[in-house]
């Protein structure tokens, strides 16, 4: 069982950047997926949730209207897009499920908004 996020990296304020997450040994379709983050000397907030399915999602308030949570259940991958970068969401991004009540973590993925 296993989630690896990749896509993260240095982008200036006002930029894009778009994160993957791949998972594997687990029947991916059938869990709600969840993305977090962790900025230095905070705590792991969540950023967004998106149902099995792909039917619903939700945000947290600091990043409503800017981030976008999909999933491709073929290719057992869940993304996070997110635009109009600003300084307060760097930190690293984890993928996240929570299967047979133990919670799945990826290692992260550092995403950097600085000029």
């Amino acid at each position: 069982v296993q989630l690896v996020e990749s896509g993260g990296g240095l982008v200036q304020p006002g930029g894009s950047l778009g994160l993957s997450c791949a998972a594997s040994g687990f029947t991916f379709s059938s869990y709600a997926m969840n993305w977090y983050r962790q900025a230095p000397g905070k705590e792991r907030e969540l950023v967004g949730s998106i149902t099995s399915a792909g039917a619903s999602t939700n945000y947290a308030d600091s990043v409503k209207g800017r981030f976008t949570i999909s999933r491709d259940n073929a290719k057992n991958t869940v993304y996070l897009q997110m635009n109009s970068l600003k300084s307060e969401d760097t930190a690293v991004y984890y993928c996240h499920t929570r299967r047979l009540f133990t919670d799945i973590w990826g290692q992260g993925t550092q995403v950097t908004v600085s000029s």
